[in-house]
């Protein structure tokens, strides 16, 4: 398959609603493990960073799944990769009924678009991937050999200059040799790629449909004069 094929059977299979809903929980995610060890420990430091990075991936990786399961995606069963022997141990949710589809899985990269770290259960969903490359045919299969379901990868970076923010959540597909991505992209220009959404508004084409949120204003309360402002009306 080519990129673009492999593109197309993401969007094809993953709901467009369902990537809208994973960007805001991981930011929220992250979010929520960074206030945790900031609010319930008195660590500093390496110790505060490492303890927030195993809680963003575990409260993340919980977030993951419940927000797969209202899209309709399931956890497989048996904790085996269809097919295979191969066992996994994170959520991986499918998507796609009786028709080949899409294995979803999450991952943490060390910085944006850096392969994350190899383990177990993302060696064994790999190897989902093995007919997305061109090959020798050994087998004599010749051309008919189609893909089955294809492992893809929900991806996300910290920030590493501001705390309990993400640098950069993407989609990812990894190669079967564990060798670099044969697709890549934010989540933020992937969304491009879905028809336009029917709803009464629509985004501008000149902004992002979607983009990691920015830093919330400062609360003002009704009573406290607001300093835009003088006792004679709006400043021109």
């Amino acid at each position: 398959m080519s990129t673009d094929e492999i593109k197309t059977r993401i969007v094809e299979t993953l709901p467009r609603d369902l990537l809208i809903d994973l960007l805001d929980t991981a930011v929220a995610r992250a979010r929520q493990a960074h206030e945790l060890i900031r609010d319930n420990t008195d660590l500093t430091g390496r110790s505060a960073r490492g303890l927030e990075g195993q809680a963003r991936f575990r409260l993340m990786e919980k977030g993951f799944q419940d927000t797969c399961e209202l899209h309709g995606g399931m956890r497989l069963e048996g904790d085996v990769i269809p097919g295979t022997d191969l066992r996994y141990y994170q959520p991986f949710m499918r998507f796609g009924g009786d028709q080949p589809g899409v294995l979803l899985g999450l991952a943490s990269m060390p910085t944006t678009a850096e392969l994350p770290t190899k383990n177990r259960s993302r060696l064994a969903g790999v190897t989902l991937n093995y007919h997305l490359t061109p090959r020798l045919d050994l087998e004599g299969h010749g051309s008919t050999v189609k893909p089955g379901d294809i492992f893809v990868l929900l991806l996300f970076a910290r920030d590493p200059s501001q705390g309990g923010r993400l640098a950069e959540v993407a989609i990812g597909v990894i190669d079967a040799e564990y060798q670099g991505f044969l697709a890549y992209e934010t989540i933020e220009t992937f969304m491009a790629a879905y028809a336009p959404s029917t709803g009464a508004e629509t985004a501008p084409e000149s902004r992002p449909v979607v983009a990691l949120k920015k830093t919330p204003k400062t609360f003002r309360p009704p009573e406290q004069p607001n300093p835009d402002k003088s006792a004679d009306g709006p400043v021109e």
